[in-house]
């Protein structure tokens, strides 16, 4: 069969119109089933979730909106009804939440943890903190020291720790509080305060500042973040390919430069079995049961 030199180039332009119209058809369909998804979030995660959103974008197709701020101005939002997609905030905070928000059962994980840190002003002598003996010393020898508030987990943690330290009322007075997303890591930098305690992942990228470690194993106390998706949130599949997205394996370095440790199924099970033992009040969680949550190899 032969064809004429009009009846290719109509062929040829039939063929690249139907190819054209394909790709439109395409383009649209991946347009349509791209969805905004909506994240109101604690300060912790802020860094890591900036630098990892257009990675998740480029390769879903979805759009991803986050709202960062302090864990307790998160929860007035959504107790103001604000509505999100998805929820980050440490679980304890969740779990609060869930008292007015109904949460989908699908997408509710725990997969990262953060400690909480010691920075101090660029190029000032670093403390010692290896001990609790070392922490208590350094504390009372500061002139200023920054604290998050203490409506939050690490906050409230360290309002403990000074009582158990015994310098309660000696911390007090030369106290600033601020919460790190506020600008409290920025107060050493200018030399305002003289040491201060904060979520690593918050403060370890503050310019003009030091890291000098996580508080010991004595007065440590890590915040679990979580991730739910409220019920109201009738096409939840995005908010749940995020949520995926975040705690899978192959991210485990991404999170540990920004701070943040995930937690596998083993630890999550370790995390369960010492709320059980220890109830309401296990300190390494804030006061949250975890027999609800779900590891992250399971999250819908």
């Amino acid at each position: 069969m032969s064809f004429t030199r009009t009846g290719f180039n109509i062929s040829g332009r039939c063929l690249i119109s139907s190819l054209l119209s394909a790709l439109v058809l395409s383009v649209a369909a991946t347009v349509a089933n791209a969805d905004e998804i909506r994240v109101l979030s604690g300060g912790g995660p802020q860094v890591p979730l900036r630098a990892v959103i257009p990675e998740f974008e480029e390769a879903t197709g979805h759009r991803v909106n986050p709202t960062f701020a302090h864990v307790s101005v998160i929860q007035q939002k959504l107790a103001a009804g604000e509505k999100a997609d998805l929820i980050l905030l440490p679980v304890p905070l969740i779990a609060a939440t869930e008292k007015s928000v109904a949460l989908r059962p699908e997408g509710r994980i725990v997969f990262a943890r953060v400690g909480i840190a010691v920075i101090v002003r660029k190029g000032t002598t670093l403390p010692d903190i290896s001990t609790p003996d070392a922490v208590r010393k350094m504390l009372l020898d500061a002139r200023s020291i920054e604290f998050p508030p203490p409506n939050s987990p690490a906050g409230g943690h360290l309002a403990r720790m000074i009582e158990q330290l015994g310098i309660a009322e000696a911390v007090r007075l030369k106290l600033v509080i601020k919460a790190a997303i506020d600008g409290g890591a920025q107060l050493v930098a200018e030399g305002k305060v003289d040491v201060a305690m904060q979520l690593l992942s918050e403060i370890q990228s503050a310019k003009d500042t030091t890291v000098v470690g996580l508080l010991p194993a004595g007065l440590q106390n890590f915040v679990v973040y979580g991730a739910a998706i409220p019920a109201y949130n009738d096409k939840p599949e995005a908010a749940v390919a995020f949520v995926k997205f975040l705690s899978a394996p192959d991210k485990k370095d991404f999170w540990k430069t920004a701070g943040f440790e995930l937690i596998s199924a083993t630890n999550l099970q370790t995390l369960n079995a010492l709320a059980v033992r220890l109830g309401s009040e296990a300190n390494i969680l804030g006061g949250l049961r975890m027999s609800a949550l779900r590891p992250n190899q399971d999250i819908g």
